[in-house]
């Protein structure tokens, strides 16, 4: 994360050290801005329970062990692992086997708030050992909890160690920007835009070699870790347009207001047009073609299900006719997702400028986003070929 202080520009760090969603519990934290993603995720639940119904129940002597990759800082990834490992009880008492004892690993990149997640943990039911009276504490949890900091593109776990690996709206965030498209001396140097949204075509085509090479590296490392029996479940953001630099309801969110508030920023004098273009939004939403092939080329993984699902606006809003109202909504969601990298790339202050213009534009537009600004989702369900 950026250091404090007023107009601090933070250069030449690897994204996988600074990017975070916005931590804290404040008004442009994910923590509070996260509701349509928990919207969603309860909408693709009988799927997740689908995928659950297929993994293979070990001794319950052995401990059943569950990830959130990508789990950030809210509430969300504990209803999650809440709703698996219920789901995994309910299976083992339709045996008539005692349940084993359960872990859940919470992994995100080391900027990631932490310390917040942990807080809003419940307490450990422990009452003599018993996994069957932890399991029948109210409000406690039944299951040891642990962080895993560290780039899910890579090896987090050891071999044959995970029953089920969860991830929801993480993928579409890429290891890095492509060199290339930040590159002024390269044909894909994306010029005037700050997301793949609009890019022209060599830009769309680095961001698209830098996702397949990412997947790739994420199935990679699953592939090892997976136990055999073990299953995925994976949600990210997904398009619906074959075009790339089409990315629908991502594209709005970075491509409209958010890009034409950097632009307002150069107009201004505030900050120049090389520094704009040196910003570019390391998210890409690929398309179910764009995913099925890495999988496939990949080969580790058989495909259960890979479907597009529409997952709504990321909007919530209690008085969808105030229109100051909107503008906050889309502000705040829009800092909460990329306010870190902001912060770094131009400082406090002026980040505070951008993102007070992404609000005033957005409450002009309010009835137009409201219309337009849905995301599509990609699902899938993998288990080890």
């Amino acid at each position: 994360m950026a250091p404090k202080g007023d107009n601090v520009v933070v250069s030449n760090i690897k994204l996988e050290r600074m990017l975070s969603m916005k931590g804290g519990k404040g008004e442009a934290s994910y923590a509070n801005n996260s509701q349509a993603q928990a919207q969603h995720a309860r909408s693709v639940l009988h799927l997740l329970k689908e995928t659950l119904d297929g993994v293979h129940l070990n001794s319950p002597e052995l401990p059943f062990v569950v990830v959130d990759l990508g789990c950030s800082c809210g509430s969300n990834t504990i209803y999650i692992i809440d709703v698996i490992i219920k789901h995994i009880v309910k299976r083992f008492e339709a045996l008539a086997v005692d349940p084993p004892e359960f872990s859940a690993f919470f992994s995100d990149l080391p900027g990631n708030d932490f310390n917040t997640l942990f807080q809003l943990l419940p307490p450990l039911a422990t009452y003599g050992g018993s996994m069957e009276e932890c399991l029948a504490a109210d409000n406690h949890r039944s299951y040891f909890a642990a962080g895993v900091p560290g780039s899910f593109y890579r090896r987090l776990f050891p071999a044959r160690s995970i029953d089920v690996f969860h991830s929801a709206f993480s993928l579409h965030w890429l290891s890095q920007v492509p060199e290339s498209v930040v590159d002024v001396r390269s044909t894909a140097y994306n010029r005037g835009r700050v997301s793949i949204h609009g890019a022209n075509e060599a830009a769309a085509a680095a961001y698209r070699k830098q996702f397949q090479t990412d997947l790739a590296g994420f199935l990679w490392a699953r592939a090892h870790e997976l136990k055999r029996g073990g299953s995925m479940f994976l949600v990210c953001l997904g398009r619906t347009s074959l075009d790339p630099t089409d990315q629908g309801g991502a594209g709005l969110l970075f491509g409209t207001h958010f890009q034409d508030a950097w632009d307002d920023l150069v107009q201004e004098g505030l900050i120049s047009s090389e520094k704009r273009d040196s910003f570019n939004i390391p998210v890409y939403a690929p398309s179910l073609q764009d995913f099925k092939e890495v999988v496939e080329a990949d080969g580790s993984f058989s495909i259960n299900k890979l479907e597009v699902f529409k997952g709504g606006s990321p909007l919530v809003v209690n008085q969808p006719d105030d229109a100051a109202e909107v503008g906050r909504a889309l502000a705040n969601s829009c800092r909460s997702v990329s306010g870190v990298l902001v912060d770094a790339h131009i400082g406090d202050r002026l980040s505070e400028e951008l993102f007070s213009r992404v609000e005033r534009r957005a409450t002009n537009h309010a009835k137009d986003l409201l219309e337009k600004l849905q995301f599509f989702h990609i699902v899938a369900s993998l288990s080890l070929a």
